[in-house]
């Protein structure tokens, strides 16, 4: 049974920082993309980060780059958002991704999310 669980959410100050985690199960961690998606109330869902099975050259959105730090442990089986400089723009729900193929047929799954609020 794949599983995803986030935390590290919370209530913080704008130009402050948090860390996010993602503990995954279920499925081979280091066979898997792994992402962060956000959802802000009133808008879809989009890509913040995402992260290769390697590690490398992972991707940004370009409203994160710079602040945001996508980062993996396949030893930990975990995926970690670190994210500074927080905006009241940056306030959603983070969802974390995997994606991952067997044989011919590729799966997607989400976890629950996790609410991170940027406000004075």
């Amino acid at each position: 049974q794949v599983q995803l669980v986030e935390s590290g959410g919370g209530l913080v100050q704008p130009g402050g920082s948090l860390r996010l985690s993602c503990a995954a199960s279920g499925f081979t961690f280091s066979r898997a993309g792994m992402s962060w998606y956000r959802q802000a109330p009133g808008k879809e869902r989009e890509l913040v980060a995402a992260i290769s099975i390697t590690g490398g050259s992972p991707n940004y959105a370009d409203s994160v780059k710079g602040r945001f730090t996508i980062s993996r442990d396949n030893a930990k089986n975990t995926v970690l958002l670190q994210m500074n400089s927080l905006n009241p723009e940056d306030t959603a729900v983070y969802y974390c991704n995997a994606t991952f193929w067997v044989g011919a047929r590729k799966y997607n799954y989400w976890g629950q999310g996790t609410q991170v609020t940027v406000s004075s």
